[in-house]
């Protein structure tokens, strides 16, 4: 939904230094912004809301705030992106102090987890995940008690509780990397997207303890929807991301994470593309190949709409400016927690950095269950 600056008094004409009584703010900072996948990057490039985003933003620009909109598509490309920055920006005597992540929460606390001396800001603290809720840091650990042969690959959507309980955590790119580096015998606790970890179980020939989560997004997309839409456009390829169940990868003849799909539709010879995701990556294909047709996989209904991840959605202008002007809210992590929880993530970076973002799991299509 597009929002009307001029019509809201924290947005139309309020300088930043005016901000309330007890605001953080100090602009003199410099602030890394980075823009997640999701409604505020689709903002970005719209030709109705794009400009008055960019006229919000760009206030803290003329308060000489290094600005840097950035396109990060992997949680972990993120992550992996900050910590190489943060080792750059110092040899390059660059000093950005503050990320305002408008993603959702366990993506910002990957961010604190690797840059703890920065501020992180999350625009909406709700902004959550549904497979960082269908695993609570206590049951995961109980479900480790029950397994102590296995080590646990986790899945980046958690919580940094559950990174803390981890050994090694992957990315839907780096995972099969990652599990070919493990001995054939070692027990593995794969979670806590099970659609994933049955994904790579069956093209890898591993066999992983599985946790029961899902993605709320991916697994609303309907088999039978999906087969009327190909029916309807013969010869178009699908590209499904890993989250997918089964019954959708089945009928994918591409499955790789958002930055693979973006190159598969790059590199297709076809003109359409039928996309099992997130819709508002589409936004991303239409701007980038304006000749090529996407279409978005339906749910149940028969419309792509049921799929828009309503913890992203959360994300708006509005509460971005607010984040920006006070610094609130707060990513704040337990040193403890924080320590253990990224000794997973150094764990996943050492083991497979070069295909951290690189987002290709492969072109074929693995069949069964």
């Amino acid at each position: 939904m597009a929002h009307d600056a001029s019509h809201n008094p924290n947005l139309s004409g309020a300088d930043p230094k005016d901000r309330p009584a007890g605001g953080n703010a100090r602009f003199g900072a410099k602030t890394i912004l980075l823009l997640v996948f999701g409604v505020l990057l689709v903002a970005l490039g719209h030709p109705t809301k794009g400009p008055e985003l960019a006229r919000i933003l760009g206030r803290f620009r003329k308060r000489h705030l290094d600005l840097i909109v950035g396109r990060v598509i992997d949680g972990l490309r993120l992550a992996e992106e900050m910590r190489r920055r943060d080792a750059e920006q110092r040899a390059a005597e660059t000093d950005a102090e503050v990320i305002a992540f408008c993603g959702v929460r366990f993506m910002a606390e990957t961010a604190k987890i690797l840059s703890p001396q920065k501020t992180v800001v999350l625009p909406d603290m709700d902004a959550g995940c549904s497979l960082e809720d269908s695993c609570p840091p206590e049951q995961f650990a109980a479900f480790r008690a029950q397994h102590p042969d296995a080590i646990a690959l986790t899945y980046i959507n958690c919580s940094a509780a559950v990174k803390a309980l981890s050994d090694v955590i992957v990315t839907s790119s780096s995972a099969e990397k990652i599990l070919s580096q493990i001995p054939k015998d070692q027990k593995i606790i794969f979670g806590p997207d099970r659609n994933l970890g049955g994904y790579l179980a069956r093209k890898t020939g591993r066999d992983l303890i599985l946790w029961p989560g899902v993605c709320i997004v991916h697994e609303a997309f309907s088999e039978t929807e999906l087969l009327k839409l190909k029916a309807q456009h013969p010869g178009a390829p699908v590209a499904a991301h890993p989250e997918c169940p089964a019954v959708i990868l089945d009928h994918a003849d591409y499955v790789g994470s958002t930055r693979g799909i973006l190159e598969y539709s790059q590199a297709m010879p076809g003109d359409t593309l039928i996309v099992a995701t997130e819709p508002h990556i589409i936004h991303q294909m239409e701007k980038a190949l304006p000749n090529k047709t996407f279409i978005g996989a339906p749910g149940a209904d028969g419309n792509c709409n049921c799929n828009i991840c309503p913890y992203m959605a959360l994300n708006t202008m509005e509460k971005l400016y607010v984040a920006l002007r006070d610094l609130e809210p707060r990513i704040e992590i337990e040193e403890g927690l924080r320590l253990k929880a990224k000794k997973s993530l150094d764990a996943m970076l050492s083991m497979a950095s070069a295909t951290v973002g690189q987002g290709d799991l492969g072109p074929a299509k693995v069949t069964g269950d």
